[in-house]
């Protein structure tokens, strides 16, 4: 299995008995949803955006408006770092200090580029979208050439990541086991329930097989 190199950039220091960088075990976290946070700088202000992103090997493909700050404030910095979070669950101690809660998470760090190439550009539109709900973009109108010329493209080249994940009880001091004090773990999971249709659609329309499949898979 092959990992990222540890840098002074990628380095886990708090928590780093829970930090990974298995690629492959990075790429799950990264393919388990579709919404990111991204850094940038404006003005001297450090801002975080959430943004839709789809990964396609070893790039993260986001989109935006021409004149979009966030990406524009990428592209002229030429790097970007991108945080991915799951919660899966709240960890409720005895004691108020170890409270915490289980979750998978990925920094990431790579270089950005603006996409140009017309066939790559809407492979990366078709990534994104289909991160979203797999297999989803054979029913929808693609962009014409107005969406498509109006929509800023940008990939993002993982450098290196780091992965943390915690999946454990509570974790209390010895001297407070004996306490009459409930203590254990809540689960959290992001669950889809059935399709609400449009009111105003055709009635012979029905919802598409992917969608089906994504609100099954993701469902109780």
């Amino acid at each position: 299995m092959s990992e990222y190199s540890v840098s002074e950039l990628n380095k886990a220091i708090r928590g780093s008995k829970r930090a990974t960088y298995n690629i492959e075990e990075i790429n799950a976290i990264i393919d388990d949803t579709f919404l990111c946070h991204i850094g940038y700088v404006w003005q001297n202000k450090s801002i975080v955006i959430p943004t839709a992103y789809g990964r396609m090997n070893d790039i993260i493909y986001i989109h935006g408006s021409l004149k979009n700050r966030m990406m524009t404030n990428l592209l002229d910095a030429g790097e970007a770092s991108v945080s991915i979070t799951h919660l899966d669950g709240l960890v409720l101690a005895r004691s108020a200090f170890h409270h915490s809660a289980n979750y998978r998470s990925v920094t990431l760090f790579g270089n950005v580029r603006k996409v140009e190439n017309p066939d790559e550009k809407m492979k990366a539109l078709k990534c994104i979208l289909d991160h979203m709900v797999p297999d989803h973009w054979d029913n929808v109108r693609q962009p014409n050439q107005k969406e498509f010329n109006a929509t800023l493209t940008i990939a993002i080249k993982i450098n290196t990541a780091t992965a943390k994940v915690r999946a454990e009880g509570v974790l209390d001091e010895k001297e407070d086991l004996n306490l009459p004090i409930w203590a254990g773990v809540v689960p959290i999971k992001q669950v889809a329930y059935h399709p609400i249709s449009e009111t105003d659609l055709s009635k012979d329309i029905e919802i598409p097989d992917a969608v089906l499949e994504y609100v099954k898979t993701n469902s109780e």
